[in-house]
């Protein structure tokens, strides 16, 4: 099922959850709708499974307005961080919840509502276990029952808001795996939220980078790493560094010397130079390059990440280097020049209180005023 978000709007009294917001999702599609607290990415979700009403705007599933519809007639299944299961019914029961409620000329026999629960439980690698209860489950268990529940209606479009926040990470890790083969067999068109961009790396076919109740850039995970469109996908997805240059004849200055690296096409004036620690070289002397000492240093997996002050109150950077590479010793002086690096010729524009829109949102959309 095709999903269409077009120029959606959501206000909660005077405050702009989302602002103008479009989005086409295609068929089968696992999407990921990444950003941090307060841009708008759980708003867009609701919106979609209408549990929300757009301010102005609209939604289609395939061609038909679903903007006005409930969330029973979108067929909606939908996940929560918090499992949301029924404590009191055992795990066969969560799952067949759905199909049981249904009015009497769409509810299967009960025969089949079993079958297919069953069905359900031994896709998710739960088989045997449909007689216990919730509490007796580990909380990776319990949200695989969710997603069963979930598919278990056959559902349009597969929501999942935060699914694997309540988790440890190394269950993270093997549910991320899980839900992607999972996603692959069934083929729903699925949206995902998470603040985590290494799960939405990971997972998603593509991703929908927001920041203040805006899109800042749609893409594969590829793309939306190796060439993000803004200081704010830069910043936010992965790690980068940023130091404040200045262009001039087709040359990147950092204070009052050139660092080797040209950009032939930009014109004069400043500018805000991004890169990530791993794209750099190290220089043997400076005879145009970066240099700065050695304040910290740490082990990260099978890298080591080394903190250089560059002096004269400019922010600290960060170099990832093999640690057969990389010298701990503090104060060490280490020249390097990035390989792989981006421009940016605006302040990307600041962040009006996210925390707080998101928490007033909150609050209005509890109270209903």
């Amino acid at each position: 099922m095709e999903v269409r978000v077009q120029k959606i709007r959501k206000e909660f009294g005077r405050f702009p959850a989302l602002d103008d917001v479009s989005l086409d999702i295609r068929s089968g599609e696992l999407i990921a709708l990444l950003g941090p607290s307060g841009s708008g990415k759980t708003t867009l979700l609701r919106l979609v499974a209408g549990l929300e009403s757009p301010t102005g705007g609209m939604i289609f599933f395939g061609d038909e307005d679903a903007s006005k519809k409930s969330v029973q007639e979108r067929n909606i299944g939908f996940v929560f961080q918090h499992y949301a299961l029924f404590r009191h019914m055992t795990v066969l029961d969560n799952v067949a919840f759905g199909l049981k409620v249904r009015p009497a000329n769409r509810r299967p026999p009960a025969a089949e509502i079993r079958r297919r629960a069953l069905d359900l439980l031994d896709l998710v690698q739960l088989s045997g276990l449909e007689k216990r209860y919730p509490a007796q489950l580990s909380g990776g268990q319990r949200q695989r029952v969710a997603l069963a529940r979930a598919m278990a209606v056959e559902p349009n479009v597969l929501l999942l808001d935060e699914p694997f926040g309540a988790l440890d990470a190394q269950v993270r890790k093997e549910l991320r795996r899980w839900l992607r083969e999972i996603h692959d067999r069934t083929g729903h068109t699925t949206i995902f939220v998470t603040h985590d961009q290494e799960e939405a790396l990971e997972l998603a076919d593509r991703v929908v980078v927001m920041s203040n109740g805006a899109i800042e850039q749609v893409g594969t995970p590829d793309e939306i790493y190796d060439y993000p469109v803004s200081p704010f996908v830069y910043g936010f997805i992965g790690q980068s560094n940023c130091l404040k240059v200045t262009l001039s004849s087709g040359e990147i200055w950092f204070e009052d010397r050139p660092i080797g690296l040209r950009a032939a096409h930009e014109p004069d004036g400043s500018a805000t130079l991004y890169f990530r620690p791993h794209d750099i070289e190290l220089i043997d002397g400076c005879g145009g390059c970066l240099a700065g000492l050695v304040t910290g240093s740490r082990r990260v997996a099978g890298t080591r990440h080394l903190e250089l002050d560059l002096g004269r109150g400019h922010p600290s950077v960060e170099i990832e280097l093999p640690p057969e590479r990389a010298t701990a010793a503090d104060h060490t002086r280490i020249a390097f020049r990035p390989t792989k690096w981006k421009l940016f010729r605006k302040e990307e524009k600041q962040q009006q209180a996210p925390q707080e829109v998101e928490t007033r949102a909150r609050e209005l959309a509890r109270t209903g005023t």
